[in-house]
């Protein structure tokens, strides 16, 4: 079940704010960039960056996932590891707010987010 409509305004907000901090320059942004996308339950950020056989098509690298369980009323967080599958984060693998989860990415202690 999607996160509703109320929560789904807030995590883009949240979102926002995060951008403005983590996005680089503007005249770098066409060789990399951070994006985001809010999908049912789960908010996802990767990063863009040209494709390198192709530098006129753009890919996303994965950078870190939270998804809302709603019957625990916590954010699950996950990194996605070289397997290119979605593990939990073990040094804190849940949160009880979206703005703690953010906090996690961005303090990235371990690396696992922006290596």
């Amino acid at each position: 079940m999607a996160i509703s409509e109320f929560e789904e305004k807030r995590c883009e907000r949240e979102m926002e704010k995060f951008m403005e901090l983590r996005r680089p320059a503007p005249h770098i942004r066409k060789e990399f960039d951070l994006g985001y996308r809010i999908h049912n339950q789960s908010v996802e950020i990767f990063e863009i960056r040209p494709e390198w056989r192709n530098p006129a098509s753009k890919i996303e690298i994965p950078v870190a996932k939270a998804t809302y369980v709603k019957t625990q009323k916590c954010w699950k967080i996950y990194w996605q590891r070289q397997d290119l599958k979605w593990h939990s984060y073990q040094p804190k693998p849940e949160v009880n707010f979206f703005e703690d989860f953010l906090s996690v990415v961005n303090e990235d202690s371990h690396g696992c987010f922006f290596g």
